[in-house]
Parts: structure tokens; sequence; C-alpha cells
């Protein structure tokens, strides 16, 4: 089979096809083009492809069109490098899977209450997602049986390698069945990449797509500031674009911590997300940044791979990055799909067309407060209730404008719900008496849920 150009030319299933449409899938992105039909004839694939470029969605589509919903044993593994990249897969192909009945995907991440999963895993699973060493904790504990896995993912392999994951991937890979098919995607090819897959994969089909970013999407900015003047370039910068969100890089935890402290000093709203916080505190981060009720995200590089930000306008490299593919990464959290992004970089030398920080055009007083606040409500998918629910109650019991709503995140046993910043009187009076589908759900702030 050759790339395709429209969805309905796939040989899917009418329930996967259905879902699409819905789902807004008109057309395919380059990698789906060329590596969804290879995945559907059985191929393995060795794919190149970006963050953000739709291959969640080639190898979703493909493992989902294997799978039998009426044999409850694990068909599908997907080994993520963090666990932020695992549960947004786990998102994506939960959201794929939505008109295939009963199919149970369980997610097995580090850093996260290991006895849910275990509990979860008795249950069995057809899907699982997760990280290399829980993964392979479940595994050794038989408590994730591999025999019947028809479908491995390695996501961001590259990742993997350098995160010092190889040896947890063999040991869980040698433990997979033989006559498999075996998917592996990684934002380059270095040698250790191919060498990767001459291991683990069946004469695989090479699959690349232009990893570049696209041309007049991202305006790539230089500003001069020495170590002393770099808290004051990065303020005008801030204060210039005044961006409804932004991702702020630092090579350290330390340099993210004073910089979240230095802009809160100023009165922007700020959040951090590094490797040393707890999980439950990296979710709220990165939660409040999508759901715009907090502005400013000062992040090390754990941020730099597999996090999907949808629509964010500006990235500054405050500790501008020595890999030429990690700053690709970091710079390619904006300006996705279509959209238009700036990304700022503070360097201490001057070159061809870089900004010194008198250049800006800073706006003076007390930064704008997050457009939106998040709210956490008990209750989630397993109490049956969906977004349009929690969406009709607001409007009907709370008084709110369907505009006053913005995103909501229904997971399995919460939901968070964006509202605009200015009705939380509202939301908060409706919540001491409002209910939804009978019952009595108290919404909180959601920097109070994690």
């Amino acid at each position: 089979m050759t790339s395709f150009s429209t969805f309905d030319s796939l040989p899917l299933s009418p329930s996967l096809m259905e879902n699409l449409s819905g789902l807004g899938y008109d057309e395919p992105t380059p990698i789906q083009a060329a590596a969804l039909p290879l995945i559907l004839e059985g191929r393995d694939v060795l794919g190149q492809a970006k963050t953000g470029s739709g291959k969640t969605a080639a190898f979703g589509l493909g493992l989902l069109q294997r799978l039998d919903p009426e044999v409850l044993e694990t068909q599908a593994l997907v080994i993520c490098p963090v666990r932020e990249l695992a549960e947004q897969v786990a998102t994506e192909i939960r959201r794929l899977a939505r008109n295939i009945p009963n199919v149970k995907l369980v997610t097995l991440c580090g850093g996260m209450p290991g006895r849910p999963q275990d509990i979860s895993m008795k249950a069995g699973a057809h899907i699982v997602v997760g990280t290399p060493g829980r993964i392979a904790k479940h595994i050794r504990k038989e408590q994730l049986l591999v025999s019947a896995i028809r479908t491995l993912v390695l996501d961001e392999a590259d990742r993997l390698l350098d995160m010092g994951f190889e040896e947890e991937v063999k040991e869980i890979v040698h433990q997979i069945p033989r006559n498999r098919q075996t998917l592996l995607f990684s934002a380059t090819f270095p040698e250790e990449i191919r060498a990767m897959s001459r291991k683990f994969q069946k004469n695989p089909e090479s699959v690349i797509v232009d990893t570049a970013l696209a041309p007049g999407v991202v305006e790539e900015r230089e500003v001069v500031a020495g170590p002393k003047e770099k808290l004051r370039a990065l303020s005008r910068i801030l204060r210039q674009e005044m961006p409804e969100s932004a991702l702020v890089f630092c090579a350290t935890r330390q340099g993210c911590r004073e910089v979240a402290k230095a802009l809160s000093a100023e009165g922007f709203s700020v959040a951090t997300l590094h490797g040393e916080m707890e999980q439950r505190d990296r979710s709220d981060a990165l939660i409040r940044l999508g759901n715009r009720s907090v502005r400013i995200l000062v992040a090390t590089d754990v941020a730099a791979r597999g996090l999907d930000i949808e629509d964010l306008p500006l990235v500054i490299h405050y500790d501008p990055a020595n890999d030429p593919d990690i700053h690709l990464h970091r710079t390619g959290r904006t300006g996705r799909a279509g959209r238009s992004g700036k990304a700022f970089a503070l360097v201490e030398r001057r070159r061809p067309g870089a900004l010194f920080p008198e250049d800006l055009n800073p706006q003076h007083g007390s930064p704008p407060p997050p457009a939106m606040v998040s709210f956490l409500m008990n209750g989630g998918k397993k109490d049956k209730i969906r977004p349009g629910d929690i969406l009709g109650a607001m409007v009907k019991e709370a008084g709110l404008n369907a505009e006053d709503v913005g995103k909501i995140h229904v997971a399995d046993t919460y939901t968070v719900i964006a509202v605009r910043n200015g009705v939380q009187r509202k939301v908060q009076k409706w919540a001491t008496a409002g209910r939804i589908k009978g019952r009595r759900i108290a919404p909180m702030p959601a920097r109070d849920i994690f």
C-alpha cells in the first residue's frame, strides 16, 4: 500500500473510521500518510518524526486495528521515556478507541503509586502504555504477561537511550514473542538507534519526514544578555509579548526555581516543571498551563520532549541548549499544527540580527492574571460523567455562559474544568448544592488537587 490522502481510503474497521471523522481527522499528517499504510500491512516500521507530528495516531490506529477486544490479554505494549509522554499517548489511544467497546488500557509509570497499577493489571488490559522501569517490574512480578503481544511500540527511542533505559528495554523486548510487529519512532537516527532497530525489528521500512521547523511558522530571535542581565532581559521579553502561555527553558532545576521566584515577585503567573518534583506537582503544572490557568511554565528539558501543549505562542531559551537537537525540540513546542509562534534565546555574544534588551518594547504595570482558573471535581469516567454533562450543568445551574467554560478533562475518578477568570464565585456557589447526574460533586481550586 502506498501513502494515502484521506483516511477513508484505508482498510480500517468501521468503528475506527467512524470515530476518526468525529475527532476531526480529515487529512493525514506526513508521518501518518507515509507510515500508517505500512503499519496496517503488518510491517515493522522505523519512523523518524518529532513530537507533534501525528505519530501517536499512526501507531495507535495500527495497534487498535490488530486488537481483538474479545480476548482480555495484553496485545499491545507502548514504551515511552517519560511519564508525561506515556500519559499523553494513553489519552490519545483512548480517544481513538472510544467506539470500540470494552477496550481496557492501563498506564504503568514510575513516580506514581504502585498499588492502583497492580489492581488494574490484575483486572486485565488489552493495551499497556508506560515507562521502562515500571513495565519491567510488572513483567518480573508476572503481573504483566507478554506472551500475547502482537504490537510493540518504542516511542521516542533516542530519548529512551539518552535517559539510560537501554538495559530495561532489552529486558522487556527479549521476553516478547518474536512474531510481533515492532514500531520504533525517533526524532533522530544516530547509529545507536539503527543498532536498536537491527536487534529488535525484522526488515523494517524506514519512514523519514521533514523534522525541521516549518518555514515561516516560528519567528526566532536572539537577545544579548550577560549572566547579570538575563532576568531583566527575560522580564522585558515577557512584558513585550504578554503571551497567554509561555515555556521558559533553564539548564538546571535550581535555575528553574530561581527564575520562577523572580518572575513571581514581579507579578507573573508562573509554575515550574523539573525532574525533582513530585508527579502530582508536575501534573498540576501541565494541567494549569494547558487550561490557561497559569501563564508561564519554567522548565528543564524534561519538558522538551513528549509534551503536546496546544497553541503555545512563545518559547524562551533562558539557558540556550548546547545540542542543536535539543534546541529544535524546545523551539518545536511552539508553531505547531500550522500556527504561528515565537522563540527567543538569551545569548552572551552578539550575532547578526540579535537584539539588546533595550531594543525590546515592554509594557509597564502589573502583568495580567491568567485567562482561566482550573477546578477539580470528584467523579469521572467511572461515574459515566462526560464533558457535555458538566457543561450543561454549569450553564443551567451555575448560570455560566458556554464561553465561560474552557477545557474539561475527564479522567477515571476525577475531572478538571477550566472556567474564565472572574466567574469563580458562581462556580463555588454552585458547588455547595450543584449536582451532575444526581450526584453532588464539589469543586476546589486545581492548585490544591494534586
